[in-house]
């Protein structure tokens, strides 16, 4: 297995672990060409990648083009709820309310952050920092709040299967 393919593979792992649930295209690592050479081959002169000037695309106008304002907007899927009223939301919507709420607190980070939802009836939350984007006290301070917002969401939000 040659090296290119080892480094792909380690990146993807990597950015799946710290990404939380964004997967990474492991398709094939970028061309030679994109990337510039970082010392010179001869010892003398660096050598400058040569790539091609796109020409610049003249844009084609149909004579039955609908400008971009008015595309049809599409109506939000309907809202399904449960006998007692609570809202059914995936897993996803749910972390994403979670991370919201989260957000506000004080010295929350911008980026780093990811939190999973596990469970079914009684669904709960765990959150999770990447290295260096928070520091312990704060990351144990926003780990403590998880479970009172928890608590108060299950009041309203029930996990959809």
């Amino acid at each position: 297995m040659s090296d290119d393919v080892k480094d792909a593979g380690l990146v993807a792992m990597i950015s799946s672990i710290l990404g939380g649930n964004k997967r990474a295209d492991s398709s094939a690592p970028p061309p030679l060409t994109e990337v510039p050479p970082t010392a010179p081959t001869n010892g003398f002169e660096p050598i400058e990648p040569s790539t091609p000037d796109p020409a610049p695309a003249e844009p084609e106008v149909a004579p039955d083009a609908v400008p971009a304002a008015a595309k049809p907007v599409e109506r939000p899927a309907k809202i399904t709820t449960t006998p007692d009223g609570k809202r059914l939301l995936p897993a996803e919507a749910i972390a994403d309310l979670v991370l919201g709420e989260l957000r506000k607190l004080e010295n929350f980070p911008a980026t780093g952050a990811s939190v999973t939802i596990y469970g079914y009836k009684h669904w709960n939350a765990m959150i999770t920092f990447a290295p260096f984007s928070t520091t312990f006290q704060n990351a144990t301070r926003f780990r403590q709040a998880v479970p009172d917002l928890v608590f108060k969401l299950r009041r309203f939000v029930e996990l959809e299967i």
